[in-house]
């Protein structure tokens, strides 16, 4: 089956995309760019890196646009998604949703309206094995967001590891954080993996941060062979 992902560059849809291009044809990698950082749907941290990261697995890149307005944004993500099915032919759509049903079931609305297949191969995945997992199979991981406390300014930038994924489990346990973030405490960004043909080199970058909250700022990244 030809299948699009939905595509933010982060752990969850490479993971994902992965996992699916085992068993299936991945035509295409579908970002939906929200100007909104905000948005209910919508990875932002450093999307505008998505275009690189789809070079660098060798897959082609449907972009779309999109302002941002909670639940009028799901009709542009249908607009891509159509859009993908006439340029592409997917009949299916994957996402990265581990546990958010918001998301989840919007995009499996979309996708019955649009008679086509919904794959989530992450749902309801246990937090800390995925990681462990996402780790074992060789991804290189940075964190590009931060969102709540206890996460402060040391993680932005920082590749995800053995030693990040044991404090991870100390702040679930103490803090109740999901530690793959999908309540929104972190953001990533994939560099390497097994389904890159060529890495991701990142020269530098800033950081914003206040309040708990902070993002990497990419000054300068480009592809390199592995």
């Amino acid at each position: 089956m030809r299948l699009g992902v939905l595509f933010s560059g982060g752990k969850d849809s490479v993971y994902a995309c992965y996992r699916a291009s085992k068993t299936e044809d991945v035509a295409c990698l579908i970002t939906v760019v929200s100007e909104n950082e905000e948005s209910y749907m919508f990875h932002t941290p450093n999307i505008d890196k998505c275009p690189m990261i789809a070079k660098a697995m060798g897959i082609p890149y449907l972009e779309w646009r999109t302002l941002g307005e909670k639940e009028a944004e799901l009709d542009d993500l249908r607009y891509a998604i159509a859009h993908a099915i006439s340029e592409y032919g997917i009949e299916g759509v994957v996402t990265g949703a581990i546990a958010s049903v918001y998301q989840a079931s919007r995009v499996q609305w979309i996708c019955n309206d649009l008679g086509i297949w919904c794959f989530n191969p992450l749902w309801q995945i246990d937090q800390l094995e995925y990681l462990d997992m996402l780790l074992s199979d060789g991804f290189k991981v940075l964190i590009s967001g931060v969102f709540a406390y206890p996460l402060d300014e040391s993680w932005i930038g920082r590749q995800m590891d053995q030693g990040m994924l044991s404090e991870l489990a100390a702040l679930k346990a103490k803090y109740g954080i999901n530690p793959s973030g999908e309540g929104g405490e972190i953001e990533t960004m994939v560099v390497d993996g097994p389904s890159f043909k060529r890495r991701i080199k990142i020269s530098s970058f800033d950081k914003d941060y206040k309040n708990h909250s902070g993002r990497m700022m990419i000054k300068d990244a480009r592809l390199v062979e592995k």
